[in-house]
């Protein structure tokens, strides 16, 4: 009997030439079994390992390798496919696979269907442990995890070479429960209103000078793709930053003052069923911004006042809803966790996330995160470093759980 969560899902699984292929067909089993509709897309090389008339028979689907099928000179649309897909999963990647993949080297059906893809991909990585471990593999998954792509991490053990180590494609079962998992999580915060504040805040000096910090907005950007997966409607309030908004359902909106955001805050989080404060607001703003370039000539220096800027989150915690949550951040130096439990408090806040400058791949400019989650009821969730894709989806796993009153069980 098909598994309700997958019945007449449309997932594409992706198949390159490695060793691991053959763990492809007990994915494929598993997943048609489970009632989902999967068409195979296989490289050249991955036909060296496994045989197409296999994967047919099991998809019920002819596979997909080259762009015509000699034959019969049928075309095969990686478009068309890349609007079927409901998920992509690449299982095994091999390293040539992912540096394409990372690099947009669209030289075969199955990168092109990738850069087709428009909605959520996996990369199942499978190689030997020195070709895992090298700068160049390691810069490119890190690049695909910047661009969305969800990496299901290989296992350590013995590999084709026989040398053991990491590398090893993760199990078909796993990587099924991945994918059972990932469309669960499509429907926990279907309809669910979101406003969320990301980036940095710029305090104009004069038209070319500011106050600002190193935020880059990549947190704030995350959590809401992670919102928008799950069904959220989002209203994406950012700071001034270079990053772009990927899933239709993110609402954009641009501010580049403290002032600006928080007039925009109060719009969008007046209706808003769950508030994030991931943006790093800048505490005070020149008391005087000039119209025209300040000139250094004939100065011998230059004192700014400054104003304090408004607390956006206590302002918005101050006339918070019943039933409303609201999460803030804290990027802390000294005395992190009192001082997170301390704003938590003062701001009305449900939940404070907390991340250290002390942590090396924390804080501002990182494709990574290492965080704490600090709750109202002084419970601190302590989480090992992590993309910022996957610290977002733990943290929107936290705020789902306060929305249905569970308990959060501790990552470890």
């Amino acid at each position: 009997m098909g598994n309700k969560t997958l019945s007449g899902r449309h997932i594409v699984l992706g198949i390159t030439g490695g060793i691991a292929a053959y763990k492809s067909v007990s994915l494929l089993r598993l997943l048609v079994k489970a009632g989902a509709e999967v068409q195979v897309v296989i490289t050249p090389a991955g036909k060296e390992f496994i045989t197409p008339v296999t994967l047919s028979a099991l998809s019920g689907r002819p596979v997909v390798s080259e762009f015509f099928t000699a034959n019969t000179g049928e075309w095969h649309s990686h478009v068309d496919l890349g609007l079927w897909a409901d998920l992509m999963v690449i299982a095994p990647a091999t390293a040539s696979t992912i540096a394409k993949m990372a690099n947009g080297v669209a030289d075969n059906m199955l990168v092109t269907t990738y850069l087709s893809a428009k909605e959520h991909v996996m990369v199942a990585p499978a190689m030997d442990l020195d070709m895992f471990a090298h700068p160049s593999t390691t810069r490119n998954l890190r690049q695909l995890e910047a661009d969305g792509v969800e990496i299901i991490a290989p296992a350590a053990g013995e590999l084709a070479s026989h040398l053991v180590g990491k590398g090893r494609m993760e199990e078909p079962e796993n990587i099924f429960a991945r994918i059972e998992a990932f469309f669960n999580s499509r429907e926990d915060l279907k309809g669910v209103r979101v406003a969320i504040t990301a980036g940095p805040t710029y305090e104009k000096i004069d038209p070319v000078r500011f106050i600002g910090n190193y935020s880059s907005g990549k947190m704030g950007f995350a959590i809401a793709e992670e919102c928008a997966r799950r069904g959220a409607d989002v209203s994406l309030i950012c700071g001034p930053c270079s990053l772009d908004v990927k899933h239709p359902s993110i609402k954009r909106i641009d501010v580049e003052s403290a002032v600006e955001m928080l007039e925009a805050a109060k719009r969008e989080f007046a209706d808003a069923e769950v508030g994030i404060f991931s943006a790093a607001v800048a505490d005070y703003r020149p008391a005087k911004s000039e119209s025209s370039k300040i000139k250094r000539e004939g100065t011998s220096g230059m004192t700014l006042e400054l104003v304090k800027n408004p607390d956006i989150a206590a302002e918005i915690g101050a006339s918070k809803k019943p039933g409303t949550i609201l999460v803030g951040f804290a990027l802390e130096t000294d005395n992190e966790k009192s001082n997170a439990a301390h704003k938590l408090e003062k701001k009305n806040l449900d939940m404070v996330v907390l991340n250290s400058l002390k942590d090396k791949g924390a804080g501002f400019r990182c494709d990574t995160n290492k965080i704490s989650i600090v709750l109202r009821d002084g419970e601190i969730l302590d989480f090992p470093l992590k993309s910022k894709r996957e610290v977002a989806a733990d943290i929107i796993d936290g705020i789902v759980e306060l929305r249905s009153g569970r308990r959060r069980v501790k990552d470890v």
